[in-house]
């Protein structure tokens, strides 16, 4: 099953959920506010699409940091990082459950990744 990650009150992240339910595709929500989020799945995660995608530095939280604190030269300051502050990890983070990962919202790489055969 799709797992997809993030913050429920999120724009981006209804624009994520619209799109999937006007696509009857079943889904796990897992709110980070709520539910957290583990190393090991962050992990994971910078092992398959690597750090820069994951780490949203256009929003307030990114901002707010001390600049030492954005002085991120390696993947684990990268995890430390995005455990320490959810906020920080870009939205939607949808697992496939078949290796896939997508970072981000995009109707057409949805699409593309969710509805077209493999």
């Amino acid at each position: 099953m799709i797992r997809i990650y993030g913050i429920r009150n999120c724009d981006t992240m209804k624009k994520a959920f619209a799109w999937l339910d006007s696509h009857a595709i079943a889904y796990h929500f897992h709110d980070y506010k709520r539910d957290g989020i583990d190393e090991a799945t962050l992990t994971d995660w910078v092992a398959r699409v690597t750090r820069t995608p994951l780490v949203n530095t256009r929003g307030t939280t990114w901002r707010k940091l001390p600049d030492d604190a954005r002085q991120i030269t390696s993947d684990a300051d990268a995890i430390a990082l995005m455990a320490a502050h959810t906020s920080l990890i870009k939205r939607p983070v949808l697992d496939t459950g078949d290796g896939r990962l997508l970072v981000g919202f995009s109707a057409d790489t949805y699409a593309t990744e969710l509805t077209e055969p493999r």
